[in-house]
This record gives C-alpha cells, sequence and structure tokens, in this order.
C-alpha cells in the first residue's frame, strides 16, 4: 500500500495494521448484507446475529488503533506515511460506525417484527438503496487498498444515487401514511432504516476522500467537485 522502506519491518508492520483495516471492512460488509438479509425474511435470529457482532467491530477497532499508536510512536514517521497511518485510523473509525448502522438496522428489524408491522410497506424497495451503499464501501475498500485516486473520485460522484434513493424513498412512504394512517408507525421505523443506508454511503464517501488525502496530501472535506477534480488531475 506504501512505498518501500529502508525498514523492512516497518514495512510489515504498515501491511499488517493496513490489512486489519481490511478484515473490518469485511466484517462490516457482512453486517450489512445480514441486516438487509433480516429485514426481507423478518428473520429474528440474523438480526440478532447482527447486533452480537458489534461487540466484534468494537473490539477491532480498538485493536487497530492501539496499534497505529505503538508504530507512530516508536517509528516518528513523516509525510506521507503519516498521513497513511492518520487515514487508516479515520477510515477504521467510519468502518466502526458503519457497523453501528448495521446494528441499527438490524435493532429496527427486531421493532418491525416485535410490532407486527404490515408486511405491504416497501422495506424490500430498501434492497436497491442497501446494495449501492454497500457496492461503494467495497468500491472505497478496494481504491483505498490501492491507493487509487481516479476510483475514489467516482466513489464521491456516485454517493450522489444513494441519495436519490432515499428521496424517492421518503416521498413514498408519506404516501403510505397518508393513506393508511396505521402505517405511521412501522414506517417511521423504516425511514430511519432508510437514513441508516444513506450514512453508510456517506462513510464510504469518507473513505474515498481520505484516499485523496493520503496520495495528494490534500484535504478535500467539503470542498466543490470541481476543486476535486482538479486536485485529483
Amino acid at each position: 500500500m506504501s512505498e518501500k522502506h529502508l525498514s523492512t519491518q516497518f514495512d510489515t508492520e504498515l501491511n499488517a495494521v493496513s490489512t486489519r483495516m481490511m478484515e473490518l471492512g469485511g466484517l462490516v460488509e457482512s453486517q450489512i448484507h445480514q441486516a438487509m438479509y433480516a429485514l426481507s425474511r423478518l428473520s429474528v435470529e440474523v438480526a440478532e446475529q447482527v447486533t452480537s457482532t458489534e461487540a466484534r467491530v468494537n473490539a477491532m477497532e480498538v485493536e487497530i488503533d492501539r496499534e497505529l499508536s505503538s508504530i507512530i510512536a516508536r517509528r516518528q514517521p513523516t509525510a506521507g506515511d503519516l498521513r497513511l497511518l492518520m487515514a487508516i485510523s479515520k477510515a477504521t473509525a467510519n468502518l466502526e460506525r458503519v457497523g453501528d448502522e448495521a446494528e441499527k438496522i438490524a435493532r429496527m428489524v427486531l421493532s418491525i417484527i416485535h410490532n407486527n408491522a404490515p408486511r405491504s410497506l416497501p422495506s424490500l424497495e430498501l434492497r436497491v438503496a442497501s446494495d449501492l451503499a454497500s457496492g461503494l464501501l467495497r468500491k472505497a475498500l478496494d481504491a483505498f487498498a490501492r491507493l487509487d485516486t481516479v476510483a475514489a473520485l467516482a466513489i464521491l460522484k456516485e454517493d450522489d444515487l444513494i441519495d436519490k434513493e432515499f428521496d424517492g424513498f421518503v416521498r413514498k412512504l408519506i404516501t403510505y401514511m397518508m393513506e393508511d394512517p396505521r402505517t405511521i408507525s412501522p414506517s417511521l421505523d423504516l425511514l430511519f432504516l432508510a437514513k441508516a443506508i444513506e450514512r453508510i454511503g456517506d462513510h464510504a464517501k469518507n473513505i474515498a476522500e481520505l484516499i485523496i488525502y493520503i496520495v495528494k496530501g490534500a484535504d478535500i472535506r467539503h470542498t466543490s467537485m470541481e476543486k476535486i477534480e482538479s486536485v485529483v488531475r
């Protein structure tokens, strides 16, 4: 992931902590897929599996941060190496928050099941937004592994699709609630669930921004797309 150093041990440590971050990414991706499966099947068992995984996600975040602190203290990295280590720390925090959102989805599924929500609600339509969000996260992790700024730029643009899916779903839920007041409570559950999916896309976007930070040394948060494109070029 980074240039070779005179110290082979330093390279080994960088690769190890990077690999650990990718493992965390794979774990939270699995959480997302399980949470959406639980929603589509209204499965208590699968939803509870998602919530039980949260402790492992939190523990991995702590372990990665501890290792990063150790590397920085012992190696005193500068320039690109320091940016990489800082970015791994921030990416890890974003992945942990993705896990939080997956757990939130699972808890909402349990609420919907326990409240005997009408099965006519368009919960399955969230699959499109969920696939977009989880796909965006996978692309962000792949781009991070390659430090691919062009792929990162594409991810930043693609995040708009998830926002559009969210807006369309909200309009549909409002229609359901207006037509049948009995659907208001479960519809609000689905609304918060949709917001959780949107936030997963936001975290993938944050990881993409970190790639540009590592490679170009530029903080492009809260920056126009035109400016970001000029940085990447």
